[in-house]
């Protein structure tokens, strides 16, 4: 009997598309699997390239998973053996039509009791977002069991401004003197590996768990951003409220409250970011055991 496979994308730049494809590789047409590829369709499409304001305007609903209504999915059956969610990262959190479909009575169907394997592509910050992802498959009586993940190749000094540069002009290179962006074609090559595990678990009746992609390098953790990412999203959760608070009364106030949040975040990442870095760099020999403990909580399932 075929094992079914459902996999679930909304890609905008195209590269979490790419990202998929290779880790299907080995899964599509391979004997008795049979893989429904679904693409998430938002009824208003988000822009790519992004321009300015539309880009922070959408941040406050996706913080507080409040996201745009997407077409209703088309799935080819009501229960499958295994869910793949691939998705980007959108403000620490996942991508608006990744949250509208999990949100969405389909999905809860279709995720009850099923086990999952989350696939993310992101310029490098991803452990928030996937903490809001295990609440909304928690919620819909999911079983995650697996976390693949793949960042942009620059590191995170240059990605600051060759990711922005990215998402404005649609351009991964804008300038010669800066790497491109995005995750390598050596990182994307990589996903393979994952999809052919999958496939040869698939294949052999293995029960999937959280051992299916364990010890295979799925995720890598950077110490060094667990505490940003944390005091980034309080601010999102904080300002996007204010936000939201702001667009009840006028569109003209979201606007402005908006703009406020822009300067205000310019000013956090030229000043506040810089000497949290150097603190964290002094004090590391001291919460040695803190970070190993947390490493090993946001490597889960896969572990790295």
């Amino acid at each position: 009997m075929s094992k079914r496979v459902l996999v679930v994308s909304y890609s905008q730049s195209g590269q979490l598309a790419r990202l998929k494809e290779s880790f299907l590789r080995d899964v599509r047409g391979a004997e008795r699997i049979e893989v429904d590829d679904v693409v998430l369709r938002p009824q208003r499409p988000f822009a790519f390239p992004w321009r300015f304001l539309p880009f922070f305007d959408a941040f406050p609903e996706t913080v507080h998973l409040q996201p745009a209504p997407i077409e209703p999915p088309q799935l080819a059956h009501e229960r499958y053996d295994l869910v793949v969610i691939a998705y980007s990262v959108w403000f620490l959190s996942p991508a608006q039509p990744v949250t509208a479909f999990l949100q969405s009575e389909a999905a809860r169907r279709v995720l009850r009791d099923t086990p999952v394997i989350t696939l993310i592509g992101c310029r490098n910050m991803w452990l928030m977002a996937q903490e809001k992802m295990k609440r909304l498959l928690a919620g819909a009586g999911a079983r995650l069991v697996g976390n693949v993940v793949k960042i942009d190749q620059c590191g995170s000094a240059a990605s600051f401004i060759t990711t922005p540069l990215w998402m404005f002009t649609g351009k991964r290179q804008a300038v010669s003197w800066l790497p491109p962006a995005g995750i390598s074609e050596a990182e994307i090559s990589d996903a393979a590996r994952f999809g052919r595990r999958t496939a040869e678990a698939l294949q052999h009746d293995e029960t999937l768990d959280e051992t299916l992609l364990q010890h295979m390098g799925a995720v890598k953790i950077n110490e060094r951003l667990i505490s940003g990412e944390r005091a980034a999203q309080r601010s999102f959760a904080v300002w996007g409220r204010l936000v939201m608070a702001a667009g009840r009364v006028s569109p003209l106030l979201r606007r402005l409250v908006l703009c406020a949040y822009i300067v205000f975040l310019l000013g956090i990442i030229l000043t506040v970011v810089p000497i949290g870095a150097l603190l964290k760099t002094l004090l590391a020999p001291l919460r040695r055991e803190k970070m190993r403990r947390e490493r090993e909580y946001y490597a889960a399932p896969s572990g790295e």
